[in-house]
């Protein structure tokens, strides 16, 4: 019995000891706190003289508006351009771009009006019966009539599969000029010399996309397209392109550079584009060779690869598709691209992750473009001179 009593006292002496430490622990951190609430702190006495050496006067002169002048205000309504306005785009007016000349399609490039022409102070108007597009996959293979009202590529690539017209609707079979048959089959046939399904191609450029069903048919590999064209007698075929789904752009190669910086593409492609890559020395093969990543593969499909067996049916001389073929192959071969593969009309180049050992073993010399070039991108011109052939052909 006295042991019971001996632990509860002991007990007692605890528990006090225990509350004078929690009083004492409280009373400390409060009275630090008085302290420095007082700005006898160090820290707040660093901050006190801060805020006084600071001038709060340098944005004195901001006006703010009342909610009473707020409500003066109107919102400025524009009324819709008449019809005529439907497929306006500034800079690619059809009687303006016919005033440009031709040579390396400048006529076909951006040429924006002066900016007294372009204060049009109306709203742009849909299409009669415009309605929302469908949505991804149906967008892939329909579009409605309404949204693109031009029947012409209906009639000129019947046989091509581009594009048909049902009912209401237009619909893409997936077929184009290289690939009547479809995209399908062309894409796997391309993936047998390139890396297509392992992820390695993420990004291409279609150029001379025609109604982009090239792009829309690689979103299944998981590869992200931008295609472009031009405007030109296949109209509205970009904005076919849009409607379905698919990046696109108005725009040709000619006398300025592409809109992308340097390397942003894994694969560039030219599936009858008609652009003539052997010429102006090597201007539109450096400008791919520029956008393309190290690594990356260049496809170029139709005339005139293959010339031999099919100069008949495109009814070409030989010796113009001959020439042309080798002008593309000699441009490849001072890029130091690596042809991979040339298989019925289709031919496959890689762009080396190196080139420098390339370059050393070459009896030619390849005078790349300076630094400048490969950055300068938005509106800038082509460099012609930009090979330096050392033994005939390209003297800058």
């Amino acid at each position: 019995m006295p042991l019971i009593k001996g632990n509860s006292a002991e007990n007692r002496t605890r528990s006090c000891t225990s509350l004078l430490f929690a009083f004492a622990f409280c009373l400390f951190f409060y009275l630090l706190g008085a302290w420095q609430r007082s700005g006898s702190g160090k820290g707040d006495s660093i901050a006190l003289q801060v805020l006084q050496d600071t001038d709060c006067t340098l944005l004195s002169n901001l006006l703010y508006d009342t909610p009473a002048r707020a409500t003066k205000l109107r919102p400025i309504r524009f009324r819709p351009c008449n019809n005529t306005y439907i497929d306006y785009t500034p800079c690619h007016d059809q009687m303006r771009a016919m005033t440009f000349p031709r040579d390396n399609m400048n006529y076909r490039e951006r040429h924006c009006p002066p900016q007294q022409e372009m204060n049009l102070n109306c709203l742009i108007p849909a299409p009669k019966g415009y309605t929302t597009p469908f949505r991804w996959p149906i967008s892939r293979d329909y579009v409605p009539f309404a949204n693109a009202p031009y029947k012409s590529l209906t009639v000129e690539k019947a046989v091509q599969n581009w594009i048909q017209y049902e009912g209401n609707v237009f619909r893409f079979p997936g077929g184009g000029t290289q690939f009547p048959h479809g995209a399908d089959a062309y894409i796997n046939q391309l993936a047998e010399a390139i890396p297509i399904d392992n992820g390695m191609v993420r990004t291409v450029l279609d150029t001379g996309c025609g109604v982009a069903s090239f792009g829309a048919y690689l979103f299944k590999k998981n590869v992200i397209t931008m295609s472009f064209a031009p405007r030109d007698s296949h109209e509205a075929q970009v904005q076919f392109a849009l409607e379905r789904g698919v990046p696109a752009f108005i725009g040709v190669l000619g006398t300025i550079k592409l809109p992308f910086p340097t390397r942003s593409f894994d694969m560039a492609h030219c599936s009858r584009c008609l652009i003539k890559w052997g010429s102006n020395d090597g201007m539109y093969m450096m400008e791919v060779d520029r956008v393309l990543r190290p690594g990356g593969y260049w496809v170029l499909s139709g005339p005139p690869i293959n010339w031999k067996y099919n100069y008949q049916a495109w009814q070409r001389p030989r010796e113009d598709l001959e020439e042309e073929q080798n002008k593309i192959e000699e441009i490849a071969k001072l890029l130091c691209w690596e042809k991979k593969v040339e298989m019925g009309e289709i031919a496959v180049w890689r762009k080396r992750l190196n080139d420098d050992d390339c370059r050393n073993d070459q009896d030619t010399e390849a005078m790349m473009c300076e630094s400048s070039y490969q950055n300068e991108t938005w509106y800038g011109s082509h460099t012609l001179k930009q090979l330096k052939y050392v033994h005939s052909k390209w003297i800058t």
